[in-house]
């Protein structure tokens, strides 16, 4: 009898836990959009960066032989596998809001130790889309972003490709917090639908099409503020209609394509899948 009521009780006082993190930690759906607004200027200026360097295809060719022999990753994998291990040894992946393209086993790291806040539900914290981020980079971003061309120069090429990556993964994979406040501030309509397992209605109730329109119209924005080719004859305009393609280190239109086609959608399918674990 007393396992029955630890057991009928207990997700209620998992609610309670979280919500009394959420009150420490401060997190809010004002805090998340704040968040999310400044992630925009990261991913704007990681793009900005990447840009500056040609496609470079034999980067990413896993058949390009390189260290004299040939392996079965691409140079561009290679360098991120190595580089997130340095990171995770210097603590990066001891925050939940970073999550690693390659999961390892780090039994200790360099880092000085702070007790990160857990604002998420812990059965729900694992969902990630990252191989989705991965392919999505490097089969239909990167080839509008990178102009043809070999100038050799890899290491740095693909080492801007990791930020950009890790921006786009930290941005996307924040929809667990989306869902998370979202939740806690509806949590009666949110609980139906979770426990019918209704997706289709998840999608919905979370989704605001006119929030969406203003966040991919800013990021367009702020593509052609951050992006122009600054000169001494006098202040830059940002006239819509006096701007050619070719004034912007990054196509805005580009910008706001990843945001309408890649980044909003794959942020929701995170929220989806988190929700559908919150009452786990």
């Amino acid at each position: 009898m007393a396992a029955m009521i630890v057991y009928r009780y207990l997700p209620l006082c998992n609610a309670t836990l979280v919500l009394l993190l959420h009150l420490c930690s401060g997190l809010s759906l004002d805090t998340v959009r704040d968040f999310l607004t400044r992630e925009e200027d990261t991913i704007v200026f990681s793009l900005i960066e990447r840009a500056k360097y040609p496609l470079n295809p034999p980067a990413y060719d896993p058949a390009t032989t390189y260290l004299g022999r040939r392996h079965n990753a691409s140079f561009a994998e290679m360098f991120v596998r190595k580089s997130e291990a340095v990171q995770a040894k210097a603590g990066r992946y001891q925050s939940l809001q970073e999550i690693p393209f390659f999961p390892f086993r780090v039994p200790f790291t360099l880092a000085p130790p702070y007790n990160f806040t857990t604002e998420l539900y812990p059965s729900a914290a694992f969902v990630n889309v990252n191989d989705a981020i991965w392919s999505m980079y490097f089969n239909q971003l990167l080839p509008f972003l990178a102009n043809n061309g070999d100038d050799g120069n890899y290491a740095v090429t693909v080492s801007s490709d990791l930020v950009c990556l890790q921006t786009l993964s930290r941005r996307i994979n924040y929809g667990r917090y989306v869902a998370e406040v979202k939740f806690i501030g509806d949590q009666q309509n949110y609980t139906t639908l979770i426990r019918n397992k209704d997706k289709d209605a998840l999608m919905k109730l979370l989704t605001s099409e006119a929030q969406e329109d203003v966040v991919k119209r800013r990021v367009q924005k702020k593509a052609m503020m951050f992006g122009r080719n600054v000169t001494l004859d006098g202040p830059v305009g940002t006239d819509d209609s006096n701007s050619s393609q070719a004034s912007f280190k990054v196509d805005p239109s580009l910008v706001y394509k990843l945001y309408d086609k890649w980044v909003i959608p794959l942020t929701k399918q995170v929220e989806v899948e988190y929700l559908l674990h919150r009452l786990d």
